[in-house]
């Protein structure tokens, strides 16, 4: 199965729902509400170029299956603001959210923590560290850890091409 980032769809959404800087939760959440058949997805996005460490970050994801060959595409409605090139990002998704568990995590969240931004989700208890942070559960770690290692190759490769 292929994870291809479809820069296209990305900036078309972001445009459409108005998509802010720093805010890839509250992007995502708003694209996965105005995409057809689209998951909610959390995880990491590492790029090119310092501090080469894993950012969290938030995104949807497209399911197309033709010829026995399933593509996923990934839409990231905060593309425009990262200022980066598709072939410099990389994504690691540590949570996967329909749209209906989505809904209902949100409005179980606003009656819970009204005062809370419901956004990001962390699933449930109990959770694991990672960096200085413990959020998320063993998925949250393991996208986490593949992120990191992407940090240094391209933090060794760029070190050796300058």
């Amino acid at each position: 199965m292929n994870k291809v980032l479809d820069e296209t769809l990305s900036l078309k959404i972001a445009e459409s729902i108005k998509s802010k800087a720093h805010k890839p939760f509250d992007n995502a959440y708003k694209a996965a509400l105005a995409t057809k058949g689209a998951v909610y997805v959390q995880g990491f996005l590492v790029s090119t170029g310092k501090p080469y460490k894993p950012q969290e970050h938030g995104w949807i994801e497209i399911s197309d299956v033709a010829e026995n060959n399933a593509v996923i595409s990934i839409v990231d409605p905060t593309l425009p603001h990262l200022h980066k090139k598709p072939d410099q990002l990389w994504y690691f998704a540590a949570q996967y959210l329909t749209l209906k568990q989505l809904k209902a995590v949100i409005e179980e969240s606003q009656e819970d923590y009204p005062e809370d931004d419901p956004l990001p989700i962390y699933g449930e208890a109990p959770y694991e560290y990672y960096g200085d942070v413990m959020l998320g559960g063993k998925e949250y770690l393991a996208a986490y850890q593949a992120a990191e290692i992407k940090c240094q190759e391209i933090k060794a490769f760029t070190a050796q091409n300058n």
